[in-house]
């Protein structure tokens, strides 16, 4: 390829291979053509087919692609087209569009502004003078004021082409910090970006058919990405926190597809993933896996790095033949699996913030797997498995976040569960991991999958548990769909009990007269709510509760509708505690949820105190509320082995006790606020005692605890010991516990032979803990060696052994 000026850029179109090169003035293409040399052998070569003139340009980069091309100089962009013409005569125009003004790309009546006027009074060495920043797009960027003619060198005759103008951009130095270098603010990394179209992710070897095209270039600190095909707009830009000599967009093909899917916007912000420190970056590039980086040096920079701490003399230069020469750099980046995946991981710690941060991560670790699905190169091997399923997860983790964050985007979280291939059960499943965080409260994301699945997977068919699930949650949050929802064929397994119960609690929050009337300023209760009371008191406290819920009975006045109920508003019915329990079990805020444990404690306490049995039978019994209820937490083993000596005089009883230790075992209540309701329970009984304890121990007072037990029960001492002295409250085995059992041994009584046992289970245990040394020194001066030496030994061997 012959040039008569020497080339300063050149740019290969990726669809056919047409090389354009850039020179002074003047750009030169060159057709890619086949040379049938004879059955066997075909070359390639290149024929100059069109100069297009570009009067007083200077290209410093071009970029080439179906047609289009794009020029940069330091600070002006142009991008043009190339196209057969709509009629001949217009192609005489197109060569000859616009008159030359003078400046470099500079636009008409833009140029005259001040130019004219002021160069000839004033020397160029005292003056810079700058021109207005302008955008122009489609067919407002003639106004550029450019002239392009064009000289056919291979074709028939030049009318075959025109030239259409698709952008101008021009940007004004950088002066706020008084740097009129060019070098700080010219742009680079010029590039046209294809868009291709393929078919689904499972068949993406089709032919590629160009959709769009895009256009890139980059200011030292700021990058700008631009739409160039139909429509001529800025998509995007990228803010870098360093000064850019280079940069390179990664393009994407489009899926398309008749499926339900998602796509990250193209608005979403930049993400900085990696960093690496290259110096002298002159190029850079991409493919697949590679980046592809020229470097060089410049030595009088590194010369005066060394050099400035030392002096402040002048600078040395280095005679052009020592010059460092140019340095290729092929790096491989870490594969898209492990990117995506290291990506995934950092995202979790925004998950319990619920912010927009872990939709942008995860939302770009997605893209990272979509770009290597579609690259069409990518063959059926256990590659592409590999990213097809992290793909899916990706979906997945995507469809969470969407149906649990409260965002305008929420309904993203259906079409996202689409793409990842999880069935309705999978999806509900995953729900209590996405919104196990205390409440029960379903975002709109969650619900308008749900909508959307139940009549639109007609196929799927719930489990009664999964199908309760359902209920419960439009329960909660969409009462007024439960009619709809029971309709779809997903709900089939329904408990038909359930559903009654939901569908009349529905009604009567539609319609709460049903249940209550106002009158005189208090709410008491309809015929049919004493009715209900009678034959359907469970369904009774369930509306009432779902009234509470939806705000339409406030807590006092339930209190009060209950009390009515009974026709004595100064007793507390069982269905109040029932009505309490339930919405304990709802998890009520902070403020109303040590309410309710006040209530429901001084309520346990006045009936045991007072051997008072409920009026009706509870609802809910301790095991239903320990499941059902986190407020409710298990009975420590110690204190089931203390009521388990003790013959109780009601059935009835029991229950309450055992739902205060309950709630004394839990993790809610505040044991210092409840402590006064607690005073009625006679210390020296049973109940008393495991209440009494339970406090002392749950505000850290186990050497008190020890003692009561001692006292009081002293079977139970050892298991108290084993649940409660862990960690850091271990060492009351040895400094607590052991000297008080020797000192109570050595008075004998009934309690001697249980106080014996707790001796040698003790011994047993501080053995294991202790070192020798530090086992002899806890021993009492005046014990019997032959009955602690059993202990020594197994002290001595444990040491032994290890």
């Amino acid at each position: 390829m012959s040039l008569s000026e020497p080339p300063l850029c050149f740019s290969c179109c990726p669809l056919k291979g047409d090389l354009l090169v850039g020179c002074k003035n003047k750009l030169v293409l060159f057709c890619l053509k086949y040379l049938v040399i004879n059955q066997d052998l075909t070359l390639l070569d290149f024929e100059r087919a069109l100069i297009l003139h570009i009067d007083n340009v200077t290209p410093t980069e071009i970029a080439f692609c179906a047609g289009f091309i794009a020029v940069s100089t330091d600070l002006d962009v142009l991008i043009l087209k190339l196209e057969p013409p709509k009629h001949h005569s217009h192609c005489r125009d197109a060569c000859h569009l616009l008159e030359k003004n003078g400046a470099l790309f500079c636009c008409k009546g833009v140029k005259d502004e001040a130019v004219s006027t002021l160069v000839p009074q004033l020397e160029a060495d005292d003056f810079v003078i700058c021109q207005k920043p302008v955008e122009l797009l489609g067919e407002g960027s003639k106004e550029c004021g450019i002239l392009i003619s064009l000289e056919s060198k291979g074709l028939a005759n030049e009318e075959f082409f025109q030239v259409q103008y698709v952008l101008y951009r021009r940007f004004a130095p950088d002066l706020s910090s008084f740097v009129s270098s060019v070098e700080e603010t010219k742009l680079h990394s010029l590039q046209l970006l294809p868009m291709y179209q393929t078919g689904k992710l499972t068949n993406l070897h089709s032919k590629r058919e160009l959709l769009s095209l895009f256009c890139f270039f980059s200011l030292p600190h700021i990058g700008y990405l631009y739409a160039v095909g139909n429509l001529v707009e800025l998509i995007s830009t990228y803010q870098y926190s360093e000064k850019s000599q280079q940069a390179y967009v990664h393009f994407l093909c489009l899926l398309l597809d008749n499926d339900p899917v998602a796509c990250p916007p193209v608005s979403l912000d930049v993400c900085a993933l990696r960093m690496q420190l290259f110096i002298g970056l002159k190029a850079i590039s991409h493919f697949k896996n590679h980046v592809i980086l020229l470097t060089k040096a410049d030595t009088e920079d590194i010369t005066e790095r060394r050099n400035s701490k030392k002096t402040d003399s002048a600078k040395l230069k280095t005679p052009p033949e020592s010059e460092p020469g140019w340095n290729l750099y092929i790096v491989n980046t870490i594969s898209t699996i492990h990117l995506y995946k290291e990506m995934v991981e950092y995202s979790k710690i925004y998950t319990n913030v619920k912010t927009e941060s872990c939709i942008h991560l995860l939302s770009e670790a997605h893209l990272l797997l979509r770009a290597a699905l579609m690259d069409p190169s990518l063959m059926d091997t256990e590659e592409r498995e590999e990213l097809l399923e992290a793909f899916r997860e990706s979906c997945a983790h995507l469809g969470d976040c969407y149906s649990r964050f409260d965002t305008k985007d929420s309904h993203l979280a259906l079409p996202y569960y689409k793409m990842s291939g999880l069935s309705m059960t999978e999806v509900l499943k995953r729900a209590d991991s996405v919104l196990g965080d205390g409440t029960q409260k379903y975002e709109k994301g969650f619900l308008f999958y749900l909508h959307h699945s139940l009549y639109e997977d007609l196929n799927e068919e719930l489990s009664e548990e999964l199908a309760a699930k359902v209920l419960q949650i439009f329960h909660l949050a969409e009462p007024s769909q439960l009619p709809r929802v029971l309709c779809s064929p997903c709900m089939k397994n329904a408990c038909p009990q359930k559903v009654q119960r939901m569908i009349l609690v529905w009604g009567f929050v539609a319609e709460p007269r049903l249940l209550r009337q106002q009158t005189k300023r208090q709410i008491v209760p309809t015929e049919f709510a004493i009715h209900l009371k009678k034959t359907r008191p469970g369904l009774l406290v369930a509306s009432i509760l779902a009234l509470h819920e939806n705000s339409k009975i406030e807590l006092d006045e339930a209190d009060s509708f209950f009390k009515v109920c009974f026709f004595n508003e100064n007793a507390i019915p069982q269905l109040l505690v029932d009505f309490w329990e339930a919405l304990l079990v709802t998890c009520p805020k902070q403020e109303l949820l040590q309410e309710l444990l006040l209530k429901l404690t001084s309520h346990y306490v006045w009936r045991l105190s007072g051997m008072q049995l409920p009026d009706t039978k509870p609802l809910k019994t301790t095991e239903d509320l320990i499941n059902s209820c986190c407020h409710y937490g298990l009975i420590f083993p110690w204190v089931s082995f203390i009521m388990s000596s003790v013959s109780l005089p009601d059935e009835n009883y029991p229950e309450d006790l055992s739902k205060l230790q309950s709630l004394l075992c839990g993790p809610s209540i505040d044991i210092t606020s409840v402590h006064p309701f607690l005073e009625p329970l006679p210390k020296d009984s049973p109940t008393g005692l495991s209440v009494h304890v339970l406090c002392a121990t749950r505000v850290g007072e186990y050497e008190k605890s020890i003692d009561k037990l001692l006292d009081r029960c002293p079977d139970a001492v050892i298991p108290y010991a084993q649940h409660e002295l862990k960690d850091e409250k271990r060492a009351l085995w040895w400094n607590k516990l052991l000297p008080e059992l020797c000192k109570r041994t050595r008075h004998a009584g009934d309690s001697y032979p249980v106080l014996i046992s707790s001796l040698k289970e003790t011994l047993s245990v501080i053995a294991m803990e202790l070192e020798l040394r530090d086992f002899l020194n806890v021993l009492p001066d005046d014990g019997t060696a032959a009955f602690f030496l059993p202990h020594l030994l197994q002290c001595s061997q444990r040491k032994l052994a290890t």
